[in-house]
């Protein structure tokens, strides 16, 4: 009979539990005691993708991730054709990383929506950029809001390429008097990061102003989100 937990384990039918095993019990268990600050970003992605790969070392996949798009947020937007290029993910890890933008994403919202818009604007600058912020393409969303300023839809108008949207004027204004919406405010984000608006940028906020107001629809901001913060064309005194 073996005399120690080391004769048992070379007997047949005892195999030793991998290294990372208890790694991951000592980083749920900082999780528990600190919070999230206490991991870093690649600490924190090593949590995400332990159910989605319950038989490997995931650390090594986590700091891939996090070296090849810069950030916890950059990596868990990312595209899902991209993070397939890092060995080791696969539509069970990918699906994980994608459930953590989505709930950010509904948790934002559900802010926006329980309170009017123009009083709750960090929370509206937040959902901003948690939902278009890091897409490697332009788009281009619409927050039709009532008479009481509360949100009535939140419409992604458009998708465009790295640098350009296309966007029709006519079409927002007729979707917001489809909507019976007072006022509107158009999102959209700059994927170099930098969210200075552009002169495209001023002309057509300019021309979809002009069309709106006549019709009783105001533009109460055009806000532009990228990875390096947010612009106002409004606090920019641009509209």
């Amino acid at each position: 009979m073996p005399t120690d937990n080391a004769e048992r384990l070379q007997q047949p039918g005892f195999a030793e539990a991998p290294h990372y095993h208890g790694h991951r019990e000592r980083l749920r268990e900082r999780f528990r005691e600190a919070g999230s600050d206490a991991l870093s970003d690649y600490e924190l992605l090593e949590l995400v993708l332990f159910r989605a790969l319950p038989r490997r070392d995931v650390k090594p996949i986590a700091k891939e991730l996090i070296a090849r798009f810069g950030s916890f947020a950059e990596a868990v937007h990312a595209p899902a054709e991209r993070l397939r290029e890092v060995s080791g993910v696969g539509d069970a890890a990918i699906i994980e990383i994608g459930l953590i933008a989505a709930a950010a994403a509904r948790v934002t919202k559900g802010q926006v929506k329980q309170r009017t818009v123009l009083s709750s604007w960090s929370a509206v600058i937040d959902y901003c950029r948690t939902t278009m912020a890091f897409a490697d393409k332009e788009q281009f969303r619409i927050l039709f809001l009532d008479k009481r300023n509360q949100l009535i839809a939140d419409e992604l108008q458009q998708v465009g390429t790295v640098d350009h949207t296309p966007v029709y004027p006519r079409e927002i204004v007729k979707r917001g008097l489809e909507l019976s919406a007072t006022a509107v405010i158009m999102v959209h984000n700059h994927p170099s990061g930098d969210p200075t608006p552009s002169q495209a940028d001023i002309q057509m906020t300019k021309s979809i102003v002009a069309i709106a107001e006549p019709l009783g629809i105001a533009v109460h901001d055009h806000i532009i989100v990228g990875k390096n913060g947010h612009a106002s064309l409004k606090g920019l005194r641009l509209i």
